[in-house]
């Protein structure tokens, strides 16, 4: 396919997914009584007390749990690719469980426990960082197996090792810079799970952004759309920021070698 075929698909498909972004952002700036547009329902996500704490919990749980991941997941594995190899399948397995049980079945099973939860650590709806943790681990383990099956791994730990760095200097030092695009693709992967996440906090009943924006439809159905389109750039965003930062990595490595 030559250029111009190239750019007509490219413009087509930019157009299928660009059109109902648009839609939203015409109908959450319509004033539908007196004609023309309003920034009212963008107003009400700062301006509704409801809607802008569910906000920042969203955005609280996407930095605890992305914390939470990385911290549990990137050790392990990195362990268990250098020390006990025949210990992989089962991280595999235990990573990637969660897509294969239906969000309905991971409440069901966790309501006991979170009884315990709410009473050790209070009501509060960060609590659900435990849950998204397990949630995001199919998508996060994927993304920093595959930027660990890129490099030398054995090589580069024995390196470092033999010149005397601990195994957290190791990591921190050595295998995360060689690791760090698998390791943001990872973390965005993982916001956009938790800030799109609605069955497990609507079920236990926490006030999330998705729940608060359901919520909301029933009587305010601009809100809701602008708070949804809200989510959806930012999602956007984030998936830019990854890819200019992973290009300029790229380069930069090219540059080294």
């Amino acid at each position: 396919m030559n250029r111009a075929g190239r750019l007509a698909l490219g413009g087509l498909f930019g157009l299928f997914f660009l059109f109902p972004l648009y839609a939203m952002a015409d109908f959450s700036t319509r004033n539908l009584f007196a004609g023309g547009r309003t920034g009212a329902a963008w107003r009400n996500l700062v301006a509704d007390d409801a809607l802008y704490r569910a906000i920042l919990i969203s955005l609280l749980l996407a930095v605890f749990t992305v914390i939470a991941m990385l911290v549990l997941l990137v050790p392990t594995m990195i362990w268990v690719r250098v020390r006990v190899r025949w210990a992989a399948p089962l991280v595999e397995f235990l990573c990637l469980l969660p897509l294969t049980i239906p969000a309905l079945v991971i409440v069901v099973g966790l309501r006991n426990v979170y009884l315990w939860v709410t009473y050790l650590l209070g009501e509060s709806a960060l609590t659900l960082t435990f849950v998204y943790v397990v949630l995001v681990l199919p998508f996060a383990y994927r993304a920093i197996d595959s930027a660990l099956s890129a490099i030398d791994l054995q090589t580069l730990t024995e390196a470092a090792r033999s010149l005397g760095a601990g195994w957290l200097s190791t990591i921190a030092r050595v295998i995360v810079p060689n690791i760090w695009s698998g390791i943001l693709s990872a973390a965005f992967i993982s916001i956009a799970v938790v800030l799109g996440e609605y069955t497990i906090a609507s079920l236990i009943g926490f006030e999330t952004l998705p729940v608060q924006i359901v919520a909301i439809g029933k009587s305010d159905g601009a809100t809701s759309v602008a708070a949804s389109l809200a989510t959806l750039l930012l999602g956007f965003a984030l998936l830019l920021v990854l890819a200019v930062l992973t290009r300029g990595r790229r380069r930069t490595l090219g540059v080294q070698t």
